[in-house]
């Protein structure tokens, strides 16, 4: 059994440039296109999004990538303006080489500060570790197995969304109601997002009392 920590992986971005692309998309409407400076774009995008005029904001895209538990992007995938492609539990067989035959547990320890409850959390990990690897050795199939998993399974997916649609997740997916395993990754990403847009961004707010040394790590990835 490994007990592993979450990380956000997200494509290296212009905020900036994105913005002024949003402009110009925007300026289509009122043919103002003339009026593009150096930084028009930020009294342009403040305006729209004061009158809830945010369709433009749906002209760019931002993928990321998560490492979080299988309880996270359960959540997550509600959201349907924006795709998905999730590690599968029917075709990653843990007991293989490949996953260091062992299921990897999301820790909670950020959250649980119980050490009692969190020692119950961790020997239940392990006993169901346990039952896992007895049922592929009893011939299971991987289907069978996942019934198994626990929402505390890791999991790697990748998701991506364009700008409006990501400012409605981070509004509603950073508050304190929401479960703090989707916190540790979407509060450290609406950070980063609140840095390279804080015309777009900057407004939504987010659980400020939540501990930051339990955010995921967050890095930026090259674009391939």
């Amino acid at each position: 059994m490994r007990i592993v920590e979450p990380w956000i992986k997200v494509e290296k971005i212009d905020g900036k440039k994105i913005m002024k692309r949003i402009e110009r998309a925007c300026r289509t409407c009122y043919r103002s296109e003339g009026k593009i400076t150096e930084d028009s774009y930020k009294k342009l995008l403040g305006n729209c999004i004061t009158r809830g005029h945010e369709s433009v904001l749906e002209h760019e895209k931002v993928t990321v990538r998560i490492y979080s538990d299988v309880g996270s992007y359960k959540d997550l995938t509600r959201h349907r303006f924006a795709s998905f492609s999730v590690e599968s539990t029917r075709y990653c067989s843990y007991d293989k080489d490949k996953y260091g035959n062992e299921i990897a547990f999301m820790n909670p320890a950020g959250y649980m500060e119980n050490e009692e409850m969190y020692e119950i959390w961790k020997q239940t990990m392990q006993e169901i570790e346990k039952g896992y690897i007895k049922m592929k050795e009893l011939g299971a199939t991987t289907d069978m197995c996942r019934e198994l998993l626990p929402h505390a399974t890791a999991g790697e997916y990748t998701m991506t969304a364009n700008i409006r649609e990501w400012k409605h997740i981070l509004a509603l997916r950073t508050t304190k109601h929401v479960h703090p395993s989707i916190r540790q990754v979407l509060i450290p990403l609406l950070k980063y997002f609140q840095e390279e847009m804080p015309e777009i961004f900057g407004d939504v707010e987010y659980d400020k009392d939540f501990n930051p040394e339990a955010y995921a790590k967050l890095t930026i990835e090259e674009e391939v």
